[in-house]
């Protein structure tokens, strides 16, 4: 399994981004799967469904499957926050590539998306100067960066040349399970 982060402000593009990549990758014969950080009490479910009258009644944990999909939805007793190494050990181990969004902080190798700030805006400051897991920049402006670099810079709107990159680099994003904690991958279905 390879993993790769996506790191920048909102408005980025980062979602655009993924959304584009993942198409990418398949057509190249891949698996793909997407572990996206959201903010505080989202929800996936509905009221009046039955999963969701199911967790309103306290269970903890409601898995909701058909011959199309599964979704598992968990409460937490506490607000806790699970690391993406957790959360990738959740995933299917046969997947090929995993795109992850919004964990900025992560020890995941990652590429930063800057885009050029509209006029009269101010640039958003950049991560790659500090952070060393940053590992390309992604950018529709590479003249007007904040800070020099010298990582690779990807076309932000050329998301085929994104995906042709990532395959050409791919032992460097090959996920390390021996490293966090003995986490494994779960058991595919």
């Amino acid at each position: 399994m390879k993993v790769v982060g996506f790191a920048g402000f909102s408005g980025s593009g980062k979602t655009t981004l993924v959304e584009q990549l993942i198409p990418e990758l398949r057509l190249r014969g891949l698996r793909v799967s997407v572990v996206k950080h959201a903010h505080h009490s989202f929800d996936i479910d509905h009221a009046g469904k039955d999963t969701f009258r199911h967790r309103e009644a306290g269970a903890f944990e409601v898995v909701v499957a058909s011959d199309r999909r599964l979704a598992l939805m968990r409460e937490f007793e506490r607000p806790a926050e699970p690391s993406v190494h957790a959360l990738l050990a959740e995933l299917d181990p046969r997947v090929d590539w995993v795109l992850v969004e919004g964990f900025k902080e992560s020890d995941l190798h990652k590429i930063e998306v800057w885009r050029r700030p509209e006029p009269g805006q101010v640039a958003k400051p950049v991560r790659y100067p500090a952070d060393a897991f940053i590992v390309a920049v992604a950018t529709d402006d590479p003249a007007h960066l904040p800070a020099p670099t010298p990582l690779p810079l990807l076309d932000l709107n050329a998301p085929a040349a994104v995906a042709d990159w990532l395959l050409a680099s791919g032992d460097r994003f090959e996920y390390p399970w021996e490293l966090h904690g003995g986490l494994t991958p779960c058991a595919p279905l």
